[in-house]
């Protein structure tokens, strides 16, 4: 593992996480209360032994880069790293990154260094907790020159994913994208009892989904960039592989979200605010690590909480009631607040001056207000008896002004915005 180094695509515009990517990249946008999206892969790579990590990004960095160079800080004698590689013009190229593949290209100088023998590719906006060690364990198994990672689905869920067609030994053979006909899924089906020989239980599923991870030997790598001007890595590069070289299955059998959406975001972070969440931030030997604040215990009394997180920092007035949603650090919530189902990312710092402008609220959630189904994002002003919850008769993508939008159904409160007393919809 020491001779890996791994590379976390998180240069995408992002937009259809919009308005969350509206000042942030997607990999920095918050999560569960008190992580960031790209905290995940970096995680993994580290609980993995990959101390060898780039980051390459694009569009609306400066948080992300902060939140790197706050979090992730090995010791001299490690040698491990977070590395930052942004698009720059250079003497040998002038253009911004045009893809995935194209971003490794531009950086090919850090692949070629000496002492790296597999190079991992990762995307920078998935939840998931996987030890790389035993993707690198299949690919030196198989001989492999490209190592997919693959998670079983049925057939209906194979429509919005990338198949992998395989053989008897797990050798991709062919990749179909998006298949929707009985026709198209009779090509990519694989035996349920192929996954039952690798020790996973089919449970009815057939099909395997690219998950977008791909291990890769090094002067393959090189091979493949260097001899194409393919600039996506899911579909350009590895099709053409599957045509030139040996590329290998390694099935996963665990929870793994894609949270490129508003509503999948939505989702997933009220999932993991749950009785029985499909994911675990705290796992002996493999934490998901973030950025470690200096902050107060929250703080509350006589308030009913249900199915919920709460970071660090928070102050919650009396006679609230928090159900099924999550509260970042730094909230503060006044009395007699409902908030059910609703996602609120907390603040940046804590509001020290006192003032009472019902058209200009403090940080946080005014007394008496009710939210309902929405995403609240950072530095919020929300004033008293603000009411938000989604118009039954609404479409799903809708600005019902500067600050408050609608997106796949749910409701976004823009970051910053300011929602005087009173306000409603």
């Amino acid at each position: 593992m020491r001779r890996m180094v791994s590379f976390v695509l998180g240069g995408g515009k992002g937009t259809r996480l919009f308005p969350l990517t509206h000042y942030r990249s997607k990999p920095a946008v918050p999560l569960a209360g008190k992580y960031r999206i790209i905290d995940i892969p970096i995680s993994n790579c580290i609980n993995s032994g990959v101390t060898r990590i780039y980051l390459l990004t694009q569009f609306n960095s400066v948080s992300l880069h902060r939140h790197i160079r706050q979090t992730y800080r090995f010791d001299r004698f490690a040698g491990g790293f977070v590395e930052i590689l942004a698009a720059q013009q250079t003497n040998e190229e002038t253009d911004w990154y045009q893809g995935t593949a194209d971003a490794v290209r531009k950086q090919i100088r850090y692949v070629e260094q000496p002492g790296i023998d597999h190079v991992l590719i990762l995307s920078g906006d998935q939840i998931y907790r996987m030890n790389y060690a035993d993707m690198l364990a299949t690919h030196q198994r198989t001989g492999a020159d490209v190592t997919i990672a693959t998670v079983p689905v049925d057939s209906k869920a194979a429509a919005a994913f990338g198949i992998m067609r395989i053989n008897e030994t797990g050798k991709v053979e062919g990749f179909l994208e998006k298949p929707k006909t009985e026709a198209e899924l009779s090509i990519v089906r694989t035996d349920p009892s192929w996954m039952e020989s690798q020790g996973i239980k089919a449970n009815g599923r057939d099909c395997l989904a690219s998950m977008g991870i791909y291990l890769f030997n090094r002067d393959t790598l090189v091979e493949l960039l260097s001899g194409s001007d393919y600039q996506d890595f899911g579909r350009e590069v590895f099709p053409m592989a599957i045509r030139a070289r040996k590329v290998y299955a390694h099935v996963f059998d665990g929870y793994w979200e894609d949270i490129g959406t508003i509503k999948s975001f939505y989702e997933a972070n009220l999932a993991l605010a749950g009785a029985n969440p499909p994911f675990e931030f705290a796992q002996e030997g493999a934490p998901i690590y973030t950025h470690a604040r200096s902050l107060p215990s929250t703080r509350f009394s006589n308030v009913t909480v249900r199915s919920s997180l709460i970071a660090d920092g928070c102050d919650i007035g009396e006679g609230t009631v928090i159900e099924n949603s999550v509260i970042g650090v730094r909230c503060r919530i006044g009395r007699n607040v409902t908030i059910r189902n609703t996602v609120v990312m907390g603040a940046d710092n804590y509001q020290t001056e006192s003032f009472d402008d019902p058209k200009n609220p403090p940080l946080g959630i005014g007394d008496g207000s009710f939210i309902n189904g929405a995403i609240v994002d950072k530095n919020c002003r929300i004033g008293r008896s603000v009411h938000l919850r989604k118009l039954t008769s609404a479409p799903d993508d809708v600005d019902l002004n500067d600050d408050v939008l609608i997106r796949d159904g749910i409701i976004c409160v823009q970051r910053a915005a300011v929602i005087p007393d009173g306000w409603s919809v």
